[in-house]
């Protein structure tokens, strides 16, 4: 029998006890790390969540081949956010139009109000897109691994148009376009709950640290979306630390829908002020 998600607070690993881990199996509420984890249709689950919902499932007849691999580990939404990027930059090289509709001026934002989220796809350089996807590269597959695909896709959105609201907030008279939010969302987000873990935090706080007073002395970039990429990934990931048992997920969702709902709202309410 799998023990009540109620039962569990602890922050190690039930069958590695030297490992710490804030994700719960979303089945019995078990702690489990990384390596226990594996991925279900909604969260993660421990291996004997996993054995006994296989004992259960009803065998497939031959030649019936599963579209997925149960329990895959590969960080595919961080590879199609990658895919999704590139693909829209051969589209701005080809079609000025993309960036012409896509790119985040505040000034436009009533008369172009997608345009807070689609300036995250676009990118002004092959040095600029190559520096932004490495970056999702790095730090994608960590955070989608201990998060789940749909909040580490959550956390990317958010983050990147918390960075064009500040843009909104602090410059504008500007324009924006870069995954350079979105990326210090998870940056942030890493920071967050590396500190909630107990692990070394120094090395991401000078990576933080560096690329933020960057924004301050090279021009051309903007510290502005950075920084408020930064506050709301960090937002977003200390929601998740402080939801983390199965019977909070409804809350884990208003409280991400909250931020973002705080975001449209101050959006409009700047926008209606230029």
């Amino acid at each position: 029998m799998t023990e009540p998600a109620t039962e569990r607070s602890s922050d190690t690993c039930y069958r590695h006890p030297d490992r710490h881990s804030y994700v719960l199996c979303q089945r019995c509420g078990r702690t489990i790390c990384p390596q226990c984890q594996t991925q279900a249709a909604v969260g993660v689950q421990c291996p004997e969540c996993v054995r006994e919902g296989r004992a259960a499932t009803p065998r497939r007849a031959p030649g019936v081949v599963r579209a997925f691999r149960p329990g895959s580990s590969q960080p595919v939404v961080t590879f199609a956010l990658i895919g999704v990027t590139v693909l829209v930059f051969i589209l701005q090289q080809l079609t000025p139009a993309v960036e012409i509709y896509g790119i985040y001026r505040p000034q436009f934002t009533l008369l172009l109000p997608w345009t807070p989220i689609t300036a995250v796809f676009l990118h002004a350089s092959v040095l600029h897109i190559l520096f932004n996807t490495y970056s999702l590269f790095v730090f994608g597959p960590i955070l989608e691994h201990l998060l789940g695909r749909a909040r580490f896709f959550a956390l990317y959105l958010v983050s990147g148009f918390g960075g064009s609201v500040a843009v909104l907030l602090l410059n504008p008279t500007g324009g924006v376009l870069g995954a350079s939010g979105a990326i210090f969302g998870l940056m942030g987000a890493f920071f967050v709950i590396q500190r909630r873990l107990g692990g070394d935090n120094i090395q991401i706080f000078i990576v933080i640290a560096i690329n933020l007073a960057a924004g301050f002395f090279i021009p051309g970039i903007s510290w502005q979306a950075h920084l408020g990429g930064l506050v709301a990934g960090g937002l977003v990931a200390l929601v998740y630390l402080r939801t983390r048992r199965a019977d909070q997920r409804r809350l884990q969702v208003v409280l991400v829908g909250a931020i973002t709902t705080a975001l449209i709202a101050i959006t409009v309410v700047r926008a209606l002020t230029l």
